[in-house]
């Protein structure tokens, strides 16, 4: 499986973590998430699989608590991993990130994770301002490259 960003440290013990995240496209307008901890972070929409969830019920429940938004998963389009830190989890992450085309179906509520803001984006301009790598390859791959 392709990594992204950086590579895995051999004195860091990590725990595994599998997440699903959305690119949530409209058109050529993707809905992201703008996430405000100690810096602001632009990032697809979606997070960690709890025990007992599937993928798409993880990145169901995500998107609402990010956005506020119903969604409708049209088709996985792969996954990727990367070795972080998570500040607000204070953990050493190896994170498998399942990746799913979707699209918005209905606009509940604002977002109701705390430090989030949904956030309307093109998708070119989007590319080059997402948090993780990993992110703007797999939305290059659905947009095309610029």
């Amino acid at each position: 499986m392709r990594r992204y960003g950086e590579p895995r440290r051999p004195d860091v013990k990590y725990t595994e973590r599998p997440g699903a995240y959305g690119i949530i496209a409209q058109g050529m307008d993707l809905l992201l998430t703008l996430q405000v901890l100690k810096k602001p972070e632009i990032q697809l929409p979606g997070g960690g699989i709890d025990p007992g969830e599937t993928p798409t019920q993880a990145l169901h429940r995500e998107v609402f608590e990010e956005t506020g938004y119903r969604i409708i998963v049209q088709k996985r389009l792969g996954a990727y991993q990367r070795f972080s830190y998570m500040p607000e989890y204070d953990l050493w992450a190896h994170k498998i990130c399942h990746i799913y085309l979707c699209r918005p179906a209905l606009k509940i509520c604002d977002p109701i994770e705390p430090n989030h803001t949904a956030l309307w984006m093109g998708a070119i301009e989007a590319q080059p301002v997402l948090e993780n790598t990993g992110d703007a390859a797999f939305v290059g791959q659905v947009f095309g490259k610029h």
